[in-house]
């Protein structure tokens, strides 16, 4: 796990000054930061919940190695994008992918059948989530076969990832992690999430099929994700208030992460309507709820990871100093989203590259915590 979390924030930084620096083909570099970043990480926070959620074991030796050989599965998409290997190495990594999403989610499915009682309903989202992403593979797989409609393809691949994969997997752990990070409980996570599963799913369904086919298909979409989003928003401002999600820094980051999809799916109409052009969207979606997102998520669980068990002195110093300066993270992730909507794009970068910057630098004075500290 913390293998895959390293690796994740190095694709990230060398991603980020790729694209500010303007070096390396684009779908190389946004796929530095996706195929070799986000999707394992998604995959080891997956193998974190899910054994909690069904209370089960944790995953065998070679499952765990899933989230590793998915991030070498990725370096060879990137290499094969940037021209360093044959194109074909790239429907080849799509296709490796696809059979690690199966593995996955049938792990899960099967984790929940032996669930000690009934499992807690997180673990459909996450299977919703894979669920998309093996349809935004399969898109890939495609192209070679129906070059005709490639463009259709990639737009339903890229749906399906930032909202399917990403969306999904984030809207199904957001309801039980924010608690934990507070350490306190929220009874309501668990309807929460049975009700509005259907909503985000589908949600997340039509936008992609809309944007690939015809815009107004994906209005509708875009609405139930926004009210899914809002949702969530709203019950964690009556339970919790806001001045209380503020003043801890990993529930800061979280909330930022929240506002941020909401930005993007406004964002994603404005797209739609021709107002905001693909690029400006796609980079308010990455620095205004992906940025937030792993930085919150990685400030809670890093400790985990590091000092597995029991709570111990230097794990809560370790999350101390992650979450330290997670609500001004959050603040500028989210400045940053909204500059590069309006067209300041220079302004956008450099509020994501200093809260990017913030965030290296917690990282690298959690990381020399050490036993001493008891």
């Amino acid at each position: 796990m913390i293998y895959t979390a390293s690796l994740t924030l190095v694709s990230l930084i060398c991603s980020a000054v790729l694209a500010l620096s303007g070096l390396g083909s684009p779908l190389a570099v946004a796929h530095l930061a996706f195929s070799v970043g986000i999707v394992p990480l998604i995959f080891a926070a997956m193998m974190h919940f899910v054994p909690v959620l069904t209370r089960t074991g944790e995953p065998d030796k070679r499952l765990a190695k899933l989230p590793s050989v998915a991030q070498a599965t990725g370096l060879v998409a990137v290499a094969a994008m940037q021209g360093w290997l044959p194109y074909g190495a790239a429907y080849l990594a799509a296709t490796v992918d696809l059979v690690f999403a199966a593995i996955l989610l049938n792990w899960i499915a099967l984790r929940a059948r032996a669930a000690l009682g009934a499992p807690h309903p997180g673990w459909r989202w996450y299977g919703a989530a894979l669920g998309c992403l093996m349809l935004a593979l399969s898109a890939i797989v495609l192209i070679p076969l129906w070059p005709t409609y490639w463009h259709a393809l990639r737009v339903f691949h890229l749906h399906l990832n930032t909202l399917g994969l990403v969306g999904l997997a984030a809207l199904g752990t957001l309801p039980v992690l924010l608690p934990t990070a507070l350490g306190t409980a929220d009874p309501e996570a668990g309807g929460w999430l049975r009700r509005r599963l259907w909503l985000a799913a589908s949600g997340a369904l039509m936008v992609a099929t809309g944007a690939a086919i015809s815009w107004p298909f994906a209005a509708p979409g875009t609405a139930l994700m926004l009210v899914a989003a809002l949702g969530l928003l709203g019950q964690w401002g009556r339970r919790f208030g806001i001045r209380r999600l503020l003043r801890d820094g990993v529930s800061a980051s979280l909330l930022a992460a929240v506002v941020g999809l909401l930005l993007t799916l406004a964002a994603g109409l404005l797209h739609g309507a021709g107002i905001v052009s693909t690029r400006p969207s796609l980079l308010a979606w990455a620095s205004g709820f992906l940025l937030p997102l792993v930085s919150g998520a990685l400030s809670q669980l890093l400790p985990v990871w590091r000092w597995p068990g029991p709570q111990t002195p230097e794990r809560l110093l370790m999350r101390q100093k992650l979450a330290a300066s997670g609500a001004v993270r959050g603040g500028f992730f989210v400045s940053s989203s909204l500059a590069i909507l309006v067209g300041l794009a220079t302004l956008g970068a450099a509020l994501a590259a200093c809260g990017l910057a913030l965030f290296v630098v917690a990282v690298l004075q959690a990381v020399r915590v050490s036993r001493s500290t008891r």
